[in-house]
């Protein structure tokens, strides 16, 4: 591990050298990519070097203790010492958590589609709930949100929705969202007071670039339609929904929540690549995959991964035997808690994996 820190450190001097360089700066896409990879190797060369410091830190007060013969300095330098290992061994595993490989997908922007599931009129409205979670989590990070497909039901719920959250790392921290989200509460429709179970689908995809997906033309077929809405809103009589079927993957992807027909058609053509993307994706890591699965699971739609219990005020997520009993704070979008600790339990999965490699 030094050895592999001792190297970065060293790029990490030699791209700080290259974008002070007028020659350089005057290239502005080359000074742009030193800058990107710089960038990318600053916190973990910082810690490095922190790391180091500690290190000769402990050094010079072990030598300290020794040369000591008064009782109650040296009971102030053991302490220090102690203090410094537990710094120490912190740093240590850092460094491990920032030296496992980068998931390429990290730092672009996510598709999340829900869809009703179990439960009829209540798994639209739990959905509904799910849709507005997100959104709130993003306003609080930030992100700008895209809606690209909505097939709302007759109660405000949603039967199904498609939308884009753009922001700086919002795949790495809704990755893990996909799967089956499950509600256990008193439905509205429900007079006699008892608890039903319903569930919604989620699925998590980052947005793939035109050059991750290239498609052939001739491999859609593109379907014009009316645009529908809630209760007869948001109607119109121009064919500007858009339908796009990928025919040799059966893929089809659906928008009509914009007026122009061009406009729907390109937000049918990102979700079109990330579901393909994904599924390209899929496959690979099915090929290569290790029995012993991640402890948050492979985010497949029919993993149940999480329980909102509304009587216990309780949200339980199965993977990582979390629960939180604060369910209204996480439904207003109060959701990093989950998140971080979700981001933890991979990271540790992933470096138990790297020891037994070791």
């Amino acid at each position: 591990m030094l050895e592999k820190l001792k190297q970065l450190e060293t790029k990490y001097e030699e791209l700080s050298n290259l974008i002070a360089d007028p020659k350089v700066i005057a290239d502005n896409s080359k000074w742009k990519e030193y800058m990107k990879k710089h960038a990318e190797l600053e916190e973990i060369v910082t810690t490095y070097r922190e790391y180091k410091k500690v290190i000769d830190e402990l050094s010079d007060t072990k030598q300290l203790l020794k040369e000591n013969t008064d009782a109650e300095m040296k009971e102030m330098i053991e302490e220090e010492i102690d203090n410094l290992k537990a710094k120490k061994q912190d740093l240590e595993q850092k460094l491990k958590i920032l030296l496992l490989p980068k998931d390429p997908n990290d730092e672009k922007n996510v598709i999340v589609e829900i869809r009703a599931g179990t439960g009829g009129e209540e798994a639209a409205l739990f959905a509904a709930d799910l849709f507005r979670m997100y959104v709130r989590y993003a306003e609080s990070k930030g992100w700008k949100v895209d809606v690209m497909n909505t097939h709302y039901t007759g109660m405000d719920g949603i039967k199904e929705v498609v939308f884009m959250i753009e922001g700086k790392g919002a795949y790495s921290m809704l990755k893990f969202e996909g799967g089956v989200h499950r509600v256990q509460r008193v439905p509205q429709t429900e007079s006699s007071g008892r608890i039903h179970t319903s569930a919604a689908t989620v699925a998590v995809m980052p947005e793939a670039e035109e050059v991750e997906m290239d498609i052939n033309p001739n491999d859609i077929r593109i379907d014009l339609f009316c645009s529908t809405g809630p209760g007869g809103q948001s109607v119109n009589t121009t064919q500007s929904a858009v339908r796009i079927v990928h025919l040799p993957t059966g893929i089809v992807v659906s928008c009509q929540d914009e007026k122009s027909q061009h406009k729907n058609k390109e937000k049918a053509m990102k979700v079109l690549r990330a579901r393909l993307l994904e599924k390209a994706q899929r496959e690979q890591h099915e090929k290569i995959a290790s029995a012993r699965r991640s402890m948050v699971g492979s985010g497949d739609r029919s993993e149940r991964i999480r329980t909102y219990n509304f009587p216990q005020n309780r949200v339980t997520d199965h993977r990582i035997g979390l629960t939180l009993h604060r369910l209204n704070e996480i439904l207003e979008g109060d959701l990093q808690e989950l998140i971080d600790a979700l981001i933890t339990a991979d990271q540790t999965e992933r470096l138990a994996d790297l020891d037994v490699k070791n």
